[in-house]
């Protein structure tokens, strides 16, 4: 088994960088947006925005972050996990439920205890807790699904 490890950018200022152009490689969104969000996640306290990447030795293989919006109508679901993503070489590992496990744990130390993620995946998330809300519509018009994630407290 290969020796993966989460790391949030916070924690490690310095994969900043490396991170913002890794998720830029990935979504096509401008790096410097990545970097100004990361930036603000180092700058203030706020639970939002965070921005997480999975390491197998200096490489990343895998992102997630955390924002106010992705990008949709519906300003009042807030925080979105966004941007996940998973190298193919290291997909069916388990590495996204991990991430996503990672994230809801963080954010409910941050005192979130609902997180939003739309996606044009139909089953993927149900299997990490995600429940189907609605159909949003998205900045460029299109509609997709989106779903929630409601932490239970321990």
């Amino acid at each position: 088994m290969k020796d993966f490890i989460i790391i949030n950018i916070k924690d490690e200022e310095e994969l900043k960088r490396q991170a913002a152009l890794w998720f830029h490689e990935k979504w096509g969104i401008p790096k410097e947006a990545y970097e100004q969000s990361m930036n603000e996640s180092l700058k203030n306290k706020k639970a939002v925005p965070q921005w997480y990447v999975v390491k197998e030795g200096d490489r990343i293989v895998g992102g997630v972050g955390v924002i106010e919006n992705d990008f949709h109508e519906r300003k009042d679901l807030t925080p979105n996990i966004c941007a996940l993503y998973v190298e193919e070489d290291c997909r069916c590992l388990g590495l996204a439920g991990k991430m996503l496990k990672y994230v809801c744990d963080d954010m409910l130390k941050r005192g979130i205890k609902t997180l939003y993620l739309i996606t044009d995946h139909t089953s993927f998330y149900e299997r990490y807790g995600f429940e189907f809300l609605c159909m949003v519509k998205c900045d460029g018009e299109e509609m997709m699904r989106m779903y929630a994630h409601y932490t239970k407290t321990k």
